[in-house]
């Protein structure tokens, strides 16, 4: 089925043209005049949105997320509405997220009926997660399946790369469970080269949809020559143990993809080091999906270490918690058990 065009949420008039408040790039549009992000337009004097559609939707776990102190093993039913409002040259999902920044990537995605899709999270115990492009640009679908989930008990979780504008960041963490935020890197220079935006307001983002009340993990990814070093990866645990040690830290393995192919994947040994910076900072879990085996993906006690969450590769292993307390020592585990 072709693209369709629905109303959307976030914008205002101003000086005759409309201008979308979504994210901080703030396009201000002429008559039919498409944003940057591809997938948002005006129309007449409103704005409409591409998104209330999927390029995917099909079955994992929130660990995959990776969201660890989320309801684990909760299994999740993942959509992805194309387009994102960054233009990572790593991204592997590009072929879904570049849609309406590059003519090669063509419209693959289905309208979205959020009944069907809550109905099938809620038959299995699960929750919905947007992840793979950018879930704030679907914003509007992403209010629809928390409105229909809400008596059912199904939650609405993101994978977001949290480039969103305060109006943004108030609409969601009504309508958010939680949410994995991508901090690639707090350098200006760096993070306008991975992904043509500001850094600034991704920490700020993920600090409003804290203070709110939605749980927040973040991820980095360690780009080998650009953000695997410790002069990336220190300011960013430094800035989240600022926020809150208890905030979880998800150091993920980059494998050459799209225009960044020339390079190996993280080494070991960066990782290591990743995982070292952060705890040096004061950061009471940080993570990493595979490279370290089943103890880079533990939770242990932030008070007597003890083992309380082991994880297979995308799977919850088995938790040890008792009503999110540690067994051993009574401990109250940050997250949402």
């Amino acid at each position: 089925m072709g693209l369709q065009w629905t109303p959307a949420v976030l914008y205002r008039e101003r000086r005759g043209r409309v201008q979308c408040v979504l994210c901080p790039f703030r396009c201000s549009l002429k008559a039919e005049q498409t944003g940057l992000c591809g997938v948002r337009r005006r129309a007449g004097d409103r704005l409409e949105t591409a998104t209330f559609a999927s390029s995917v939707r099909h079955w994992d776990t929130v660990e995959r997320k990776p969201l660890y102190h989320f309801r684990p093993g909760t299994p999740c039913l993942t959509l992805a509405a194309p387009g994102c409002t960054f233009a990572c040259d790593y991204c592997i999902n590009h072929r879904m997220s570049q849609y309406g920044r590059e003519g090669s990537v063509a419209w693959d995605a289905e309208p979205v009926d959020p009944e069907s899709v809550v109905g099938e999270a809620a038959g299995r115990s699960g929750c919905v997660a947007i992840s793979y492009t950018e879930p704030s640009l679907a914003l509007e679908l992403t209010v629809a399946l928390a409105e229909s989930g809400r008596a059912r008990g199904v939650d609405v979780v993101w994978k977001s790369n949290g480039f969103l504008t305060p109006e943004a960041v108030e609409l969601a963490a009504r309508h958010v469970a939680a949410v994995n935020v991508d901090l690639k890197t707090l350098d200006e220079h760096d993070h306008r080269e991975l992904t043509g935006a500001r850094p600034g307001p991704v920490l700020e983002a993920l600090t409003g949809l804290r203070e709110r009340g939605v749980w927040v993990e973040v991820s980095t990814p360690l780009i080998p020559g650009l953000t695997s070093g410790e002069e990336t990866l220190r300011p960013i645990a430094r800035a989240l143990a600022a926020l809150d040690p208890a905030v979880p830290w998800h150091l993920v393995r980059a494998t050459p993809a799209y225009r960044r192919t020339g390079h190996a994947p993280t080494s070991v040994a960066a990782m290591e080091a990743g995982v070292r910076t952060g705890r040096e900072e004061g950061l009471r879990h940080v993570y990493v999906e595979r490279a370290l085996g089943a103890e880079g993906r533990a939770t242990r006690c932030s008070t007597c270490r003890t083992t309380v969450v082991e994880r297979d590769v995308w799977a919850l292993g088995r938790t040890l918690l008792d009503r999110g307390r540690c067994r051993r020592c009574g401990t109250q585990m940050e997250g949402r058990w």
